[in-house]
């Protein structure tokens, strides 16, 4: 369970992680670091926690504002607590040619939620591309790629997520 307050522990864990960041980018270049400092509060935390933002802003020398907006521009990046299984569905036009938006229909109603929303269990999300424009339609579970999906398809996957 990944939980919104930073430990003393997590926050150890943050600053020695990216004082090891900081040691690839010139030293008036700090801010040039958020992405992967925000990575690694992530997976520290399983989000990205509004303390923990803070903090990252505070080591790179801008401000919670701009860590914000960098937060909030890349879907990798979680701003509240995701559920359990985050399951991306590309909707990008090779994956809609063979039948992606029926597909995100078909899981909305399998798993009684809709895309956008994010639940305790599920974080059913439409994304842009994959990456599998050749094996479409295609979607991600949390980090698990999942191509050339049919209903069949996405009731197995789904059902191990049980």
């Amino acid at each position: 369970m990944h939980h919104a307050a930073m430990t003393p522990d997590d926050t150890a864990r943050l600053e020695s992680g990216i004082a090891k960041i900081l040691q690839r980018y010139p030293a008036d270049r700090k801010s040039a670091a958020m992405l992967p400092a925000l990575r690694l509060l992530q997976e520290i935390k399983g989000w990205l926690v509004p303390e923990g933002v803070k903090k990252v802003a505070q080591l790179l020398g801008t401000t919670p504002e701009r860590a914000h907006e960098v937060a909030t521009f890349y879907i990798m990046f979680f701003t509240e607590k995701p559920g359990r299984y985050v399951i991306d569905v590309c909707t990008n036009l090779p994956c809609a040619l063979r039948g992606a938006e029926g597909m995100l229909k078909y899981m909305e109603t399998k798993l009684g939620t809709l895309a956008g929303t994010n639940g305790d269990k599920y974080f059913l999300r439409e994304t842009e591309c994959l990456a599998s424009c050749g094996t479409a339609p295609c979607m991600q579970v949390n980090e698990d790629h999942h191509e050339n999906l049919t209903k069949a398809k996405v009731d197995s996957i789904l059902e191990k997520l049980q």
